[in-house]
């Protein structure tokens, strides 16, 4: 019988020094994560792993680390391990669903933000990437239910805001996405997407002064967003402003050297001011980039 205690007593204690090992590789992985050290948290998550395999949070954080390095196979393996040993934590459906979106897979992803809900129905970003990928596919009444539903659980996240007036922008409710993006610029006022989402709308009703206006407040918050700096040249160019409309699609092509509408575009001003020639070098170099439109221009004014 004292043997029989001490052999009990003795796997106890090897069993506590394997879970504290467990334990101690486990954080040293979040450490690194949190130090976005991805492949140094892989390696500690891995050998947490290779003392106890039963634990889901472990795998979870390793398939979240391998999502990081874009190593979605490998992440997607260990969310359906995560899911295999308890399928009742919601994040893992979330994250699951998140690579999944990323790789296209539009189906999968929703089902596994519904699985999400299911498990926790006060999950405001389930809704939220639920609504993303709504938005995908153009079902925007779809995406601005789901936005809403997000908004309702967490009324404080701008980007709930922010996407909901992308959404209602889509099917003309003008009024309802300046709205949301005041909203999102109120709860955060240095989100510089707000201001260029806004800026797209005031361009879309011709308002050009205040879109650029709108523009101006992205840059200063962003001065390399790219896609801020084709719009404002647009408006300018709205404007008759053609030579500041260049400057601003010249910008633009040194901030993001295949931004294809700003060739097109910078391609255009310089065509009305004069400039064929270089102007549709410019058109032309957009088509190489993929801009089917830019041939047309072609057709019409570089033959």
């Amino acid at each position: 019988m004292k043997k029989l205690i001490i052999l009990s007593f003795t796997m106890l204690m090897v069993t506590c020094l394997y879970s504290q090992t467990a334990a101690v590789f486990y954080n040293n992985g979040i450490t690194k994560f949190k130090q976005k050290d991805y492949k140094g948290a892989i390696n500690e998550f891995t050998k947490s792993i290779s003392v106890n395999s039963k634990l889901a949070p472990t795998y979870y954080n390793r398939g979240n680390a391998k999502y990081k390095l874009l190593d979605y196979k490998g992440s997607i393996s260990d969310l359906d391990k995560s899911i295999e040993i308890d399928p009742y934590i919601a994040d893992s459906y979330l994250l699951r669903g998140n690579v999944k979106q990323d790789l296209n897979d539009i189906l999968g992803a929703t089902t596994d933000y519904n699985l999400a809900i299911k498990i926790n129905p006060n999950h405001s970003k389930a809704y939220y990437n639920r609504g993303l990928v709504k938005y995908r596919v153009k079902d925007y009444y779809g995406a601005i239910n789901d936005f809403t539903m997000a908004i309702d659980i967490k009324p404080g996240d701008a980007a709930f805001y922010c996407d909901r007036g992308s959404s209602k922008k889509e099917i003309q409710d003008t009024k309802g996405a300046i709205d949301d993006y005041l909203k999102a610029i109120e709860i955060n006022p240095n989100y510089a997407n707000a201001y260029k989402n806004l800026g797209d709308v005031k361009l879309s009703i011709e308002d050009y002064i205040g879109a650029i206006a709108e523009y101006n407040n992205a840059i200063r918050i962003d001065p390399k967003f790219a896609d801020a700096y084709c719009n404002r040249g647009s408006a300018k160019s709205k404007l008759k402003d053609d030579r500041g409309a260049i400057l601003d699609y010249t910008k633009a092509i040194e901030v993001n050297q295949n931004l294809a509408k700003a060739y097109c575009n910078r391609g255009i001003s310089k065509y009305i001011l004069g400039e064929k020639d270089s102007g549709c070098i410019d058109i032309s170099k957009a088509g190489e980039l993929g801009y089917s439109y830019a041939y047309e221009i072609i057709k019409k004014y570089c033959q």
